[in-house]
């Protein structure tokens, strides 16, 4: 019976020990961007995506023409309205959707789905687009080695959503 509670002991100290081991920093770590930034404002807009590292490699091996990508890495890219805005001329209501992204020469096809709490493009459902816009890409003199987003302001009523990657550079524009 001693040598019972001693092996249970010695088991339930062996998992607590375990259990304070943390595992190492994420390879694409989780970030947030929202407009406005500032805090105490009426947010518009939120996303939230994870930042792969090109790390040697090259965009177009990652983010192959005519694929589907989830915009980042990890679970599918979320975008948060806070209030109703236009893409392309749709309008969005408030919620929170996914976003993702077909890649092709010059120009990327970024869609808004319904979906939500989706890992990568793999379930992707085209039943569930709220929208489809197709914008031009440009390829910059600088490389970003994570994949990068951030709202500017275009006018009293318009943000821009500026992403990049690489030397890839893309823009979307919501409206009030």
């Amino acid at each position: 019976m001693k040598n019972l509670i001693i092996s249970i002991l010695t088991l339930f100290i062996v998992n607590l020990i375990q259990a304070q081991e943390f595992k190492g920093l994420d390879k694409s770590p989780l970030d947030m961007i929202e407009f406005p930034e500032n805090r105490g404002e009426k947010k518009w807009a939120r996303i939230l995506y994870s930042r792969p590292q090109l790390k040697g490699r090259a965009y177009e091996s990652l983010v192959p023409n005519g694929k589907i990508w989830r915009m980042g890495a990890n679970e599918s890219t979320e975008l948060t309205l806070f209030i109703p805005m236009k893409v392309s001329g749709t309008t969005i209501d408030a919620g929170s959707y996914t976003m993702y992204a077909i890649p092709s020469e010059g120009q990327m096809t970024l869609i808004i789905n319904k979906a939500t709490h989706v890992w990568g493009a793999y379930s992707y459902n085209k039943d569930l687009d709220v929208t489809r816009v197709s914008v031009p890409t440009t390829k910059a003199d600088d490389s970003l080695e994570a994949f990068s987003m951030i709202f500017k302001k275009s006018g009293d009523s318009e943000i821009d959503l500026h992403f990049g990657w690489g030397k890839f550079r893309g823009m979307l524009k919501f409206t009030l």
